[in-house]
C-alpha cells in the first residue's frame, strides 16, 4: 500500500501515520509538521483554496481522508460552525476534483466522518442504515460522506468512517479528561444516560486500514466498539481506573452556559454498534471498556 494521508497532525491521524508504511501527507504547513511526521514527505495542501496538489499522488493507491476543522476546540459561533461545515464538505469536493483529473487514479478514498450523523436518538440501536439527523452535524455528516461519495463516480471505492470518541494515551477527548478524573473532580455529563459510542484508537486505526485493503468493504463504517456505554457507566470506569472518585457531576444547564452549543454534542446519545464492520469479518481487540481503559491510562 502507498498512502497518502490528509489530517494526519491530529491525534487519529499521527496514529494513523505511526502504522502506515511510509506513507505520504497532505498539511496546511509542511514547517509545522509534529515531530514525529517530520520524515515524511509532505506536500502543502489548503483543502477550502481548491484542488489539492497532483503530483502528491504519484503511485498512490490509497488515500486516507481525515482533514477537518476540529469540533471540539473553540466555541461554536456562526464563524466556526461554517469553518466546521466547509473544510469538510468543500474541503472533501476539492480533494475528489483532484483524484478525478488523475491518469492513473488510487483504488480507494477511506473518509472520516462520526456518529454525529445520527444526531441524538436515545436508546434506539444506531447501524449504518439508521437514518440521519436533521439538525447541524447530521446535516454537516451527510455532506461530508456525499462529497466523498462523488469519488465512486470516478472508479475510486469509497468508504466513510463514522467516528465515535476514540481512546488514545497522545491525545483526543479522552486527553482532555483525564487530568480531570484524575484531580478526583471528574462526573458524569448531565444525567448520565446518554449513550457513548467509543473505540480505542487501536481499533479505529486497523478499521480505516482494514477498509482500505478489502475490496468488499464500501460505504458507511460505525467507528465505534460493539458494546457502547452509557455517559455514566463510562464515567465509573474511567474513576476506577484512574482510582479516583467520580463525584462531580456536570450538570446540561452549567455545560450549556460554559460551552454552548456543543455542550448538546456531549448530552447527546449515539447508541451505535458496528454491524457493517462486524458483517465484514473486522476483529475488534478492544471490545470491553474496562480494558480499553486499562490500557490507555497504563
Amino acid at each position: 500500500m502507498q498512502a497518502i494521508v490528509t489530517g494526519a497532525s491530529g491525534f487519529i491521524g499521527r496514529q494513523l501515520c505511526a502504522a502506515l508504511d511510509k506513507p505520504k501527507i497532505l498539511t496546511r504547513n509542511v514547517n509545522r509538521l509534529p515531530a514525529e511526521l517530520s520524515h515524511l514527505e509532505a506536500f502543502e495542501w489548503d483543502a477550502l483554496a481548491g484542488p489539492a496538489p497532483a503530483e502528491a499522488f504519484e503511485d498512490v493507491d490509497t488515500v486516507f481522508h481525515l482533514a477537518g476543522e476540529p469540533v471540539a476546540e473553540g466555541r461554536w459561533n456562526a464563524k466556526k460552525k461554517a469553518a466546521i461545515r466547509d473544510s469538510r464538505s468543500l474541503g472533501t469536493l476539492n480533494l475528489v476534483a483532484t483524484l478525478s483529473g488523475l491518469t492513473s487514479k488510487p483504488k480507494v478514498l477511506v473518509s472520516a466522518s462520526a456518529v454525529g450523523f445520527y444526531g441524538s436518538r436515545g436508546d434506539e440501536v444506531l447501524t449504518e442504515s439508521s437514518s440521519p439527523a436533521q439538525d447541524y452535524l447530521g446535516d454537516v455528516c451527510r455532506e461530508w460522506e456525499g462529497a466523498a461519495a462523488t469519488a465512486e463516480q470516478h472508479g475510486i471505492r469509497t468508504a466513510f468512517i463514522r467516528t465515535g470518541l476514540a481512546l488514545g494515551k497522545s491525545g483526543g477527548a479522552l486527553g482532555r479528561m483525564l487530568p480531570i478524573f484524575k484531580m478526583g473532580v471528574g462526573g458524569r455529563l448531565g444525567s448520565g444516560s446518554q449513550w457513548m459510542p467509543w473505540i480505542h484508537v487501536t481499533d479505529l486505526v486497523r478499521l480505516f486500514i482494514y477498509a482500505a485493503e478489502n475490496d468488499q468493504v464500501r460505504g458507511p463504517l460505525n467507528g465505534a466498539a460493539p458494546n457502547p456505554v452509557t455517559n455514566r457507566e463510562f464515567t465509573t470506569l474511567l474513576a476506577r481506573a484512574v482510582h479516583r472518585p467520580a463525584i462531580f457531576p456536570a450538570p446540561a444547564f452549567g455545560l450549556r452556559l460554559g460551552i454552548g452549543e456543543f455542550a448538546d454534542v456531549l448530552l447527546g446519545s449515539q447508541r451505535a454498534i458496528p454491524e457493517a464492520a462486524l458483517k465484514a469479518g473486522f476483529e475488534f481487540q478492544y471490545s470491553d471498556l474496562s480494558a480499553a481503559l486499562a490500557e490507555v491510562t497504563g
